[in-house]
C-alpha cells in the first residue's frame, strides 16, 4: 500500500452463515477467505487502509493477524436481513469517530477529519481478487473518469426464465437464432468481488451503483462467490493454478491492465462504461444506519 490518496478498503465480514458455517474463516489454498481478501487489498499500491468489519472475535483475529484494521459490527447490522452498505456506512462512521478521537488527543487543529476519497468494498466470499485489478479500478476513481467501478466477468451464456406457466422464456436472445459465440458480443457478470466507489457518493446514495459507473473486466476463471459447499470445494481446487506469489498477478493479461477488449477473442480488459447516465436514488433514507432496499446480489444478508 503505497498510495498518496486517501483510499478505504472495507472486508464486511460477519460471523454468521447458513450456506458455509463459519463460512469467512474457511481455508482456500492455506488461506482464509478473510485473510485473503486483506492480503489482496495489502498487495495494491492504492489502497491506504484496510479494514474488516465483523461481529465475530475469531474473525477480527484472523484479520489482525493478516494486517487489517477492525471495526466491531453490532447484531443489528450483522443478521441475515442486513445489506452490505449498512455495513459500510457503519464502517465509514466508525473510522470518523477514530479520526476525530486521534485529533483530539494530538490537539491538531488543521488536520480536520474528512471521509476518504475512494470506498473499496471487497467481498471475502470472492478468493482470487487481483491487486492488479484493484489498483487500475481505483485509479479510475482517482482520476475521476467514473464514480463507481465493479468487478465483472465476460459471458456469452444463453439466458432463460420460466413464466408463471412454468414454461421457458428467452431472456437475452430471440430463442430461432442460435448465433456462433464468435459473432456474439460479450455480456458481464457482476462478480462481487469487488466495487470500487466515490465515498461522496456513496454517502448520498446509500448504495453501490451511482453517477458513472464502469466495469472492471476481470479473469473469468477465478470469478468465484463461495456460498456454497460446492463453491469451496471449487475454488480450493483451483488455488494451486490461480494463486501467485506477490507480485505476480493472477489475471494473465495483467500487463496491459488498461487495455480496451479484443472483440475477436470475445475476452475484455477494463475499463469499459457500463452507463454513463446519472442513476437517481430511488430509495432515499435520511438515517445511514437503516438498512437500504437490498441490492439483488445482497438478498441473502451482507457477508
Amino acid at each position: 500500500m503505497r498510495s498518496s490518496g486517501t483510499v478505504v478498503a472495507v472486508v464486511p465480514a460477519r460471523a454468521g452463515s447458513k450456506g458455509i458455517p463459519g463460512k469467512n474463516l474457511r481455508p482456500v489454498g492455506g488461506r482464509s477467505l478473510v485473510r485473503r481478501a486483506v492480503e489482496a487489498a495489502l498487495r495494491t499500491e492504492t489502497i491506504d487502509t484496510v479494514v474488516v468489519s465483523t461481529d465475530g472475535d475469531a474473525i477480527a483475529a484472523e484479520a489482525t493477524a493478516a494486517g487489517a484494521m477492525v471495526v466491531r459490527r453490532p447484531a443489528e447490522l450483522a443478521g441475515d436481513e442486513a445489506t452490505s452498505e449498512s455495513a459500510l456506512l457503519h464502517a465509514l462512521d466508525a473510522l470518523a469517530t477514530l479520526s476525530t478521537t486521534d485529533q483530539q488527543d494530538r490537539h491538531d487543529q488543521h488536520d480536520q477529519h474528512r471521509d476518504p476519497e475512494v470506498l473499496v468494498f471487497l467481498q471475502a466470499t470472492s478468493p482470487f481478487i487481483d491487486p492488479v485489478d484493484l489498483d487500475a479500478a481505483v485509479r479510475r476513481v482517482l482520476d475521476d473518469h467514473a464514480d463507481v467501478v465493479f468487478a465483472a466477468a465476460p459471458s456469452h451464456a444463453f439466458l432463460w426464465r420460466t413464466d408463471a406457466q412454468g414454461r421457458a422464456v428467452a431472456v437475452n436472445h430471440y430463442a430461432a437464432v442460435r448465433p456462433r459465440r464468435q459473432d456474439r458480443e460479450p455480456e458481464y457478470r457482476e462478480t462481487g468481488a469487488f466495487y470500487v466507489l466515490r465515498t461522496r457518493g456513496f454517502r448520498e446514495h446509500r448504495h453501490r451503483f451511482f453517477g458513472r459507473v464502469e466495469l472492471a473486466v476481470v479473469d473469468p476463471r477465478g470469478a468465484i462467490d463461495v456460498d456454497d459447499p460446492a463453491d469451496l470445494a471449487l475454488a480450493s481446487s483451483l488455488a494451486h493454478t490461480l494463486d501467485r506469489p506477490a507480485g505476480h498477478p493472477t489475471n494473465p493479461d495483467a500487463d496491459h491492465p488498461t487495455t480496451r477488449p479484443a472483440a475477436a477473442s470475445g475476452t475484455a480488459r477494463w475499463p469499459l462504461a457500463a452507463t454513463t447516465d446519472r442513476i437517481p436514488n430511488a430509495n432515499p433514507n435520511p438515517n445511514p444506519h437503516t438498512n437500504p432496499d437490498p441490492h439483488p446480489s445482497q438478498q441473502n444478508g451482507t457477508p
